[in-house]
């Protein structure tokens, strides 16, 4: 799977989360599924979501999804 395959197989399944009102587990899966392809792993949305949910800024799952929704 190449590296823009891989992204939007990881907004899927975090986007799976939100549907079901669960921010924290849709931002947990997007960290944790780009972590683990070699082309994703450093992507610097992940140190920036971890920021934004220690500031209450990823709370709901409408800001999870615009947050997800955004990675490129």
């Amino acid at each position: 799977m190449n590296r823009s395959e891989h992204l939007e197989w990881c907004k899927k399944r975090a986007l799976e989360y939100c549907d079901r009102g669960d921010a924290t587990n849709a931002l947990a899966s997007m960290i944790s599924d780009l972590r683990g392809h070699p082309e994703t792993a450093g992507h610097v949305g992940c140190s920036l979501g971890l920021r934004m949910v220690m500031g209450g800024q990823l709370n709901t799952p409408e800001a999870a999804r615009k947050f997800i929704l955004g990675f490129n």
